[in-house]
């Protein structure tokens, strides 16, 4: 039976940036080290859970290296890569968002094995918050490593809108990032089948609450809490804003206003052309890539297009079998992918994968074109997208600055160099739903 590690009490309090250019390096390092402060010397074992590569810009890196190098003279200090269905980092990734961290201090979390049952969230309380559109019960498996008798488990990552839950993090870094395939699945299925234009960037989602339920009952034991950052990235360069410790709800709501604040971009009108860019290094397949799609979604026009700039996507799907299935069905609008998740089992049965699809397409409201590198026209027309060649559409797009441009054919174009740092859409279409994700009546 789990014992768990020794209780420390911890302290808790956020940081906010006095200037605008964010959290000086020297006070973030403070902010860091007085988290811990009464605390090094008596923990023993430590779990740091953090997010790859592809949340590079939440400086999650800084703050884990600045841990590690507090704690590893005195405690032993394992770090859990929280993957959900991603595939783990490489000994390069590591090290060019963690420093000079020991790559074998690193454990990728696998969302197929490794995993301990603790119970479920009933289907009664599923429909209540989702309004009746799910019922089923929800398996809460997390990974064992997490019951495995440490002193101090710290959750690290950034609170930005998010697709799945409304906004991301906290328990959500836990239930997914370190999640089984039963969380992973309901919970994508929960967000998409209520509508991602419903929750975007609100806290208090039917997902939200859903893991809100599981951390009460079946994490309050774990010597658990959370360091947590909202952050922008003007030029690529990162800038933390706030900087949030400690397991109480308090702590991630503050994050999540001041996220509203930072990551949420509101447009005047209805965009006809919008160009989003991939980083190579980043985003390497669909699964990740279509980020361009559903942070812009509530911004572009009916009848507009967006042009997605996709040097370094090769694949489908992070996850063999979910790459299959996004080559086989395609993004073929949620109403189509509803109706094909009730009669194909291979969709019942990776009820995320179903989930992407929808997240994915226009719904026939805008055209979506990827200009790829590595994925032959053949291949990205048969999910439905539109193609071009990823050098032929940089020569036309690659000079244009962030936010409105013209084009040499008289043509306005907004661009966005990374779609993960934020929520572009218009006031009312954000503005229609309350921070419950219930409509307004």
């Amino acid at each position: 039976m789990y014992k768990p590690g020794k209780q420390v009490n911890m302290q808790e309090f956020s940081v906010l940036e006095k200037e605008t250019t964010g959290i000086p390096d020297d006070e973030l390092a403070a902010a860091v080290e007085r988290s811990i402060s009464g605390s090094i010397g008596a923990l023993k074992r430590v779990l740091l859970i953090v997010p790859d590569y592809t949340r590079y810009h939440s400086n999650a890196g800084r703050i884990t290296n600045l841990y590690y190098h507090l704690l590893k003279e005195t405690a032993e200090v394992n770090i859990l890569e929280a993957l959900g269905t991603h595939i783990a980092m490489t000994e390069e990734e590591c090290a060019t968002m963690y420093g000079d961290i020991p790559f074998e201090r690193f454990i990728p979390h696998n969302w197929r094995t490794g995993l301990v049952k603790l119970g479920e969230v009933p289907g009664s309380y599923v429909s209540e918050v989702s309004e009746g559109i799910m019922d089923e019960p929800i398996e809460v498996e997390v990974s064992k490593l997490l019951f495995d008798g440490y002193d101090l488990i710290i959750s690290i990552g950034q609170v930005v809108p998010h697709e799945v839950v409304g906004m991301a993090n906290q328990s959500k870094n836990i239930f997914v990032g370190c999640g089984g395939s039963s969380m992973i699945n309901s919970s994508h299925k929960l967000g998409a089948f209520y509508g991602l234009e419903r929750l975007m960037g609100k806290d208090f989602s039917p997902v939200r609450k859903v893991f809100d339920y599981a951390q009460e009952k079946y994490l309050a034991d774990l010597p658990l809490t959370y360091a947590l950052t909202v952050t922008t990235a003007p030029g690529g360069h990162i800038r933390t804003h706030g900087f949030f410790f400690g397991k109480a709800r308090k702590w991630f709501e503050d994050a999540v206003a001041l996220s509203a604040k930072k990551n949420l971009n509101f447009v005047d009108a209805p965009l006809k052309k919008v160009i989003v860019n991939l980083d190579e290094t980043e985003f390497k397949s669909f699964w990740l890539g279509n980020k361009s799609v559903y942070r812009t979604r509530m911004a572009i026009a009916d009848g507009g297009e967006l042009i997605v700039l996709a040097p370094g996507v090769n694949k489908f799907g992070e996850d063999p079998e979910i790459d299959r299935l996004i080559r086989k069905y395609g993004y073929c609008g949620r109403k189509n992918v509803i109706r094909l998740s009730a009669e194909n089992e291979d969709l019942q049965k990776n009820m995320g994968a179903a989930a992407h699809l929808i997240h994915g397409s226009s719904d026939d409201r805008f055209s979506i074109t990827y200009c790829t590198r590595h994925l032959k026209q053949a291949e990205v027309e048969s999910a439905n997208y539109g193609w071009m060649d990823y050098d032929a559409a940089y020569s036309i797009y690659g000079a244009l600055k962030e936010g409105k441009n013209t084009l040499p054919n008289g043509d306005d174009a907004y661009y966005i160099p990374n779609p993960a740092l934020g929520l572009w859409t218009e006031r009312k279409k954000y503005d229609k739903t309350t921070g419950n994700g219930r409509p307004e009546r």
